[in-house]
């Protein structure tokens, strides 16, 4: 049931209205580009820091039977193309990863912006004029059979978007771009099997970061998105790596308006047994995610070791609006998940 909720951020963080750059004349943080906005405004014109540089956009698609993820990435001293389809009814997962040494990848400095990446072994193509975004994606082999992947993802008028500067230091921050609750639609072709996400009940998410980074890093993040009792919720939840910031990359989506999260969120599960239920919780938002499947992603390549637990499953629990409207959360799908880098 929905209902009102007598409820104050512990603290505001302030909102951007005009388009800014990121960085100074010397690469280091423009201060007064630390906020956040509704819709992309920061250039992110990063420069110097060499090997510090982190560029990427990341995609995902899901609906309730499959999740569907196309990266193109940069950081510095290697480039990373990727792609991965889960089934979740047959517990199925096919990865593609390609890490062409040296870096030098183009990633654009605005959020709306062509990223390619080509390979023998993999093309993906990311194209967004800012009201639609195409991806492709072909591999000559995944999984020993060729994979060609088409989507198609809507970005409908006036919808409201998560774009916050995290600030570290003066010579250590990161813009990110979260976007979720966008109408998708498309498929997936591997051999003679076809892999289908409808229109009307699949959902695009957009992680887009650009930042200069310390080497050792930890987070946790979860999103979801769906039609909950008519209303159309999308979650971007964050931890661990914003702490202490007076910034956070907390937010909700609901029916295409950001409601922003000001104050940290407390994340309870078991690093022992990443299938057990989560828990995500602040005075705003008190969800648990209930899991139904999970990706591992270990790299080890000297210089960058990575270890990500991405869970799907289902949320369920309440998340206040701005307003103090609290609405009920069930059975939406999304994704928490754990990182423990250096990079």
């Amino acid at each position: 049931m929905n209902g009102t909720v007598d409820t104050a951020p512990l603290r505001t963080e302030p909102e951007l209205t005009e388009p800014i750059d990121l960085c100074d004349d010397r690469g280091n943080l423009n201060r007064p580009a630390v906020g956040f906005s509704r819709a992309p405004l920061h250039r992110c014109n990063l420069r110097g820091h060499p090997l510090r540089k982190k560029r990427w956009n990341y995609w995902a698609v899901t609906n309730e039977r499959y999740a569907f993820s196309a990266t193109i990435a940069d950081v510095d001293y290697l480039g990373l193309a990727s792609v991965y389809l889960i089934d979740f009814q047959t517990g199925r997962m096919i990865e593609k990863a390609v890490t062409p040494p040296l870096g030098g990848q183009p990633m654009p400095e605005a959020v709306h912006a062509d990223v390619f990446f080509k390979d023998k072994k993999l093309q993906v193509a990311l194209t967004d004029d800012g009201e639609a975004v195409s991806i492709r994606a072909e591999a000559p082999s995944f999984e020993g059979a060729p994979m060609n992947a088409e989507f198609a993802i809507a970005r409908p008028q006036g919808h409201e978007t998560l774009n916050v500067v995290i600030p570290w230091s003066h010579d250590r921050f990161q813009f990110t771009s979260k976007q979720n609750t966008l109408p998708a639609s498309g498929r997936v072709q591997i051999d003679d099997e076809e892999f289908v996400f409808e229109e009307g009940k699949s959902f695009a998410v957009l992680d887009y970061g650009r930042g200069v980074w310390r080497y050792r890093t930890f987070w946790n993040w979860g999103a979801g998105s769906g039609v909950v009792d008519g209303r159309t919720i999308g979650l971007n939840l964050g931890g661990g790596w914003t702490d202490g910031t007076g910034m956070t990359e907390n937010g909700l989506c609901v029916d295409g308006r950001l409601h922003k999260v000001h104050e940290d969120l407390k994340w309870g599960y078991d690093a022992a047994d990443f299938m057990k239920p989560w828990r995500v919780q602040s005075d705003r938002v008190d969800l648990r995610l209930d899991p139904i499947f999970e990706r591992v992603t270990r790299t080890n390549l000297l210089v960058l070791k990575s270890e990500v637990h991405q869970v799907f499953g289902h949320f369920s629990g309440t998340v206040v609006g701005d307003e103090g409207e609290s609405l009920a959360v069930k059975g939406l799908l999304g994704w928490v998940e754990q990182q423990d880098a250096r990079w």
